[in-house]
């Protein structure tokens, strides 16, 4: 594992706030409900950033590093997708007008990359102080795979949240929320809105997803900061893909069983790793041909049942 210097920490996240700042800030500054093709042009910002940083770090640190970094952007690129399901079943079930989905979900990935950092730093201490931890790790992962690939759909129970029911319990709620704000002072009060509410359970959700996903990534590299920024690349596209796939998410049926092969394969290569090692440019294509056979077949589903009713 290579020693990262602090200086180079502390410029990536830099950056990732100056982007951030950007965003919020100059590009959505004022609450709008965002366009297919505003998100998709998004989604290309981000994601030619990730491939850029990619080529940064297989210039600076070799080829080896750059696989991992790619190889670990793609694992959680495609785990965090799963993510998106929830958000759209929490947006409806709470009746969230689309012009406040993006400062909710801002926020909410702004928390998501701060606990995500505690995690990464948590798990790299772990393994380098307890090697036997990448079998159990390695186990979970095969768990939640057949668990995942075993499961119906996606389902929430708000009422059944644990940080929700403690937010309700400590924060007065207003009846209504008030412009997209996430706290209202009514009477001299300061009342939280239904809004922050919805931003307590995509952080909790994101939590749950969080603890598959970062054990996933050591099986291609225990460099924290590899994980780390591919972690947090893989995160920053998540709002903008969302919006373009929202209202064709349900499309994907296969989806969710080609996210539960990938966990089962890094279970594997994870478990195994003392005694085969796999190489790095071979799991990134394994992982992409899992991925691009469960899209192409739940594209080629959905086309076949719109044809039914004409035939």
């Amino acid at each position: 594992m290579q020693d990262t210097p602090l200086w180079l920490w502390l410029g990536f996240n830099a950056l990732v706030l100056a982007l951030l700042a950007l965003d919020l800030g100059v590009f959505h500054r004022k609450a709008h409900a965002v366009s297919i093709r505003e998100a998709a042009i998004w989604s290309g910002v981000w994601i030619a950033l990730s491939l850029a940083f990619g080529a940064w770090i297989w210039h600076a640190r070799g080829p080896q590093a750059g696989l991992e970094f790619l190889t670990g952007y793609l694992i959680e690129k495609s785990l965090s997708v799963d993510n998106l399901f929830v958000f759209a079943l929490v947006f409806a079930y709470f009746k969230v007008e689309p012009k406040s989905q993006h400062r909710v979900l801002f926020w909410g990935i702004l928390g998501a990359l701060l606990l995500r950092g505690l995690f990464i730093l948590g798990g790299a201490a772990l393994i380098d102080r307890f090697h036997w931890i990448l079998y159990l790790f390695g186990a979970f992962l095969i768990l939640t795979g057949v668990k995942m690939a075993r499961s119906g759909e996606v389902e929430i129970h708000p009422e059944k949240n644990p940080l929700l029911r403690l937010a309700k319990r400590f924060l007065p709620v207003a009846s209504e929320g008030r412009d997209g704000h996430f706290f209202v002072r009514q009477g001299g009060k300061l009342l939280a809105t239904p809004l922050f509410l919805v931003l307590v359970l995509i952080e909790s959700s994101d939590l749950m997803f969080a603890v598959d996903s970062i054990p996933a990534i050591f099986a291609v590299t225990r460099d924290p900061f590899l994980v780390y920024t591919s972690n947090v690349f893989a995160i920053l596209g998540l709002r903008s893909l969302y919006f373009v796939l929202a209202g064709v998410i349900a499309k994907f049926v296969f989806l969710k069983l080609g996210l539960a092969l990938v966990l089962v394969f890094v279970g594997v290569k994870m478990t195994i790793a003392d005694l085969v090692a796999i190489p790095t440019g071979l799991s990134l294509g394994a992982i992409a041909l899992v991925l691009s056979v469960a899209i192409g077949a739940s594209l080629l589903r959905d086309r076949r049942l719109r044809r039914l009713p004409a035939e």
